[in-house]
């Protein structure tokens, strides 16, 4: 398979911006009603603005004409004027509003996606990466719509005015109109370079803030290897390139207002100085020329229109790098339920599964009776991990499909998947604001008190959770713990949640020999029964197992009992040995549990017989 190329990419860019536009339309919508209201305000706003030039013209040829309407006239201005102010007032209220239910939208999209597709999808992009554009260019995105609706109502009063100085007086219109091809240039050629200079400056700012999310997560290790200089020089490498391009930004952006500052005091006293020779041939009254030169300065105030396109402008570039996220392939689930009562029963038929161009897992077929428990062994990037993810469907395969219990993974409902399919991991994340809550984290209703100390017992963690300040309540925040430890958590998670089917990938690595021998026994006795996949270094785990699946270069190199496959094959002898120098590199001081375990050499060496004995 070849890598992509530029027309590739293009098709690609195109297709997030297509993404962005839908989803800001789809956040327009789901505020629709406020949307219209800002819109609504903004415009009577403008209306209101357009209106009193000529109401405060016509007052004051009143006045000076002593007409006694000109009282009335009065209180009309003030109403006009005060209406503006009032509505301008509630715009900006309502945009807050809408901004942020906009911006909200626009997160729970990205956060949906990015929670319903496959974790090698989601893992393409960096936490830092995806952290901004969840955030920054989320928000900058949710005003999109209130800022449309404000460029749209900020051209009423510019066109509205030039209308209005054509009725007045057609010398003075076409002084003001022979300078607007000037304006036009001026704010075509800002939308050109402002779009340009913020998308950059959005790239920049979203490697930077991934490159420091890498770091903090790699605190200890950098602290330990001695390297927080080259670190901070890695992070902050790119920040002349964010001063550039940010102080290229805001030039583009001084540079058209100052354009623009020069420009329309030159039309207003254009303006100004024709009518003053119109109102001298007596062809304008003086409330006439007050009206002029206030819808004048209306029209020129089409530069500020400038503002709204720089927000429409920088709010796309944001839905673009948030709208990333949405193309994000969904795993999607169908609306079959597994029998009632099923064995577990595991079949693979003709499973590949390719990353990168390249196949990771080669046709596996492969029946596993229900109620099983299975090791899964090969050496380092043999795709163990990846026949787990596939399993139970973590990922789907590119070719052939998973069946449990005679139904495919993939016309299950999500609710009936993860009832029935449980995970543990090497490195669990603990979700949840206590040890207790972790342990209960998962599908369905809370399991209870009593079921989360029976599965705490089984993963052998009861023991260091009692001794914590509140035990099972205490906060995860306040409660250190061992890398050995925080796996013992994830095992009672899953255990309590056990349904047919259990993924152990790689789960009692962080373990020492006694605890995962204890872990193992108590997987088979005091967990609800059901099929086991477990990922196995440990010589210990593949002797208990019923069957024993030895994976080489992502093919099933063989299949059979430990004993038979031990007797054999050298080369499967030799799979445990670089299996047990990783064991070791996992186990540092820092990371196993407390209990010194005696080594497993005597059982490694012992002949298959007594390996058999022993299970």
């Amino acid at each position: 398979m070849e890598a992509p190329g530029p027309e590739a990419d293009t098709a690609q860019a195109r297709a997030v911006a297509r993404a962005a536009d839908r989803a800001l339309v789809e956040a327009a919508r789901h505020s629709g009603g406020r949307t219209a209201a800002v819109l609504a305000c903004t415009l009577a706003a403008a209306a209101a603005a357009l209106a009193e030039p000529a109401v405060l013209g016509h007052t004051l040829d009143l006045l000076l004409r002593r007409d006694p309407s000109g009282r009335a006239w009065t209180l009309l201005c003030a109403a006009v004027i005060a209406a503006e102010v009032v509505l301008d007032a509630a715009a900006a209220r309502l945009s807050g509003d809408v901004d942020g239910r906009s911006t909200a939208r626009l997160r729970r999209l990205g956060l949906a996606r990015l929670l319903r597709t496959a974790p090698h999808h989601a893992a393409r992009h960096a936490p830092g990466e995806t952290a901004a554009r969840l955030t920054a260019s989320a928000a900058e995105a949710g005003k999109v719509p209130t800022a449309v609706a404000h460029a749209v109502a900020a051209l009423l009063p510019p066109l509205g005015a030039v209308a209005a100085l054509l009725l007045i007086d057609l010398w003075t219109a076409l002084v003001f109109l022979a300078g607007i091809p000037l304006l036009v240039l001026l704010l075509r050629a800002f939308a050109r370079d402002t779009r340009t200079s913020v998308a950059r400056y959005q790239q920049v700012q979203l490697a930077t803030a991934g490159r420091l999310v890498e770091a903090l997560a790699g605190a200890r290790t950098i602290a330990a290897a001695g390297t927080a200089d080259r670190e901070r020089a890695r992070i902050l490498a790119q920040l002349p390139e964010l001063g550039t391009e940010g102080r290229r930004m805001w030039q583009v952006y001084g540079g058209t207002t100052a354009r623009s500052a020069a420009l329309m005091p030159m039309l207003l006293y254009a303006v100004l100085a024709v009518g003053g020779i119109r109102l001298s041939a007596g062809a304008l009254g003086v409330g006439e020329l007050l009206a002029a030169v206030r819808y004048a300065g209306l029209a020129a105030g089409i530069g500020a229109v400038t503002g709204g396109l720089a927000a429409v402008v920088r709010g796309r570039a944001g839905a673009r790098r948030t709208a990333v996220l949405f193309s994000l392939p969904e795993l999607a689930y169908g609306r079959a339920e597994l029998p009632d009562g099923g064995p577990g029963a595991l079949e693979l038929r003709g499973v590949r599964v390719v990353r990168g161009g390249s196949t990771v897992l080669h046709d596996i077929d492969l029946v596993v009776p229900g109620g099983a428990t299975v090791a899964v062994v090969g050496r380092s990037g043999a795709g163990k991990t990846l026949f787990a993810a596939v399993a139970g469907r973590l990922t789907d395969p590119d070719a052939g499909q998973v069946l449990l219990d005679g139904v495919p993974l993939r016309e299950l409902t999500a609710e009936a998947l993860r009832r029935e399919v449980g995970y543990a991991f090497d490195r669990p994340a603990l979700l949840g604001d206590t040890i207790g809550g972790a342990i209960g984290f998962g599908p369905g209703p809370d399991p209870g008190r009593e079921a989360v100390r029976a599965a705490a017992r089984a993963a052998g963690a009861e023991a260091f959770v009692t001794r914590l300040p509140q035990g099972y309540d205490t906060r995860l925040a306040d409660a250190p713990m061992s890398g050995g430890e925080v796996q013992r958590l994830g095992l009672a998670r899953a255990f309590c949640h056990a349904g047919r089917l259990l993924v152990l990938d790689d789960a009692t690595s962080s373990l020492d020999t006694v605890t995962a021998r204890e872990v193992e026994r108590a997987l088979a006795h005091e967990v609800r029964p059901g099929t086991r996949i477990v990922i196995a270094h440990r010589l210990s785990s593949a002797v208990r197992a019923d069957l024993v699946v030895w994976l080489e270069d992502g093919r099933v190199r063989a299949t059979g009992s430990h004993e038979e496959l031990w007797r054999q094959d050298h080369a499967y002898r030799a799979v445990f040995a670089e299996g047990a120098a990783e064991t070791d590199e996992r186990q540092a001081p820092a990371e196993v549990d407390d209990q010194q375990a005696p080594p497993e050499v005597d059982e490694r060496q012992a002949p298959p017989e007594k390996e058999g004995a022993a299970r």
